[in-house]
């Protein structure tokens, strides 16, 4: 499949302190490629710098300018302004901002897609429900919502399923394996081990630099987890796995 990402060489940080060093690799259109790593190795960095939200310091991210203008990315929950007084409407309705322009009222046919959206995450009849209201599943399904009137090509998740039922994983998980089947192109920041073997069939193991990318069990090896724990905790000392391979 050709390349939805590219990147090569690419080191980002913050205030010229690198973060992430000299990662090369590709993302193939239509694949699933799960970040993970220790605490502190850099994967929302990676995500940030893919997303746009911060610029190399060396390298580069390459991929087409219509993936770019319209890549769809949900941060982690805990950015997420809930105390805000927004409707859930009116939320998942910011999705559509880019095809329909921050200034133009939104039509019965875009209001339509947010009861369907809202339907596919499992919250028809929440419109009118004010964000602060809900619990921390519910939030993430609207999440959902919006990226689905999103409709980008490439959808990049940081920690996507942290702090939620498993019923609300597997509706969730079930619409990332549609947006892949749809030749969408999904990479994910996650914790969860056993999750990622089931559900993510490529891997990208960061401590900083990269340790291992390409299929889940090559990369979640033991001898990998070891090294990218190490690597970390050689800056870190407070720095740990978070999930042993199982």
């Amino acid at each position: 499949m050709p390349a939805a990402i590219t990147l090569e060489n690419l080191t980002l940080g913050y205030d010229r302190h690198p973060a992430v060093h000299h990662v090369s690799g590709t993302v193939p259109t239509g694949s699933r490629l799960a970040v993970v790593g220790p605490n502190g190795a850099g994967k929302s960095t990676l995500l940030k710098g893919i997303a746009g939200l911060l610029r190399p310091i060396g390298g580069s991210i390459v991929m087409t300018p219509e993936t770019r203008r319209c890549l769809a990315y949900l941060p982690q929950a805990a950015e997420v302004d809930r105390d805000f007084p927004i409707t859930v409407h009116d939320f998942v309705a910011m999705g559509a901002l880019r095809r329909v322009g921050f200034f133009r009222p939104f039509g019965r046919a875009i209001r339509i897609e947010i009861e369907h959206a809202l339907d596919a995450v499992g919250l028809g009849g929440f419109e009118a429900r004010i964000l602060s209201t809900l619990s921390g599943g519910q939030l993430q399904r609207v999440l959902f919502a919006r990226l689905l009137m999103q409709d980008a090509p490439v959808i990049l998740l940081d920690e996507p399923f942290s702090a939620i039922d498993e019923q609300t994983v597997q509706d969730l998980l079930g619409l990332v394996s549609r947006w892949t089947e749809e030749g969408r192109t999904v990479v994910a920041v996650l914790h969860d081990m056993p999750l990622v073997r089931r559900h993510f069939p490529s891997a990208l193991l960061l401590a900083r630099e990269m340790v291992g990318w390409g299929p889940t069990e090559a990369v979640l090896s033991a001898d990998n987890t070891i090294v990218a724990r190490r690597m970390v905790e050689a800056i870190d000392r407070s720095a740990h796995i978070c999930e042993q391979v199982a």
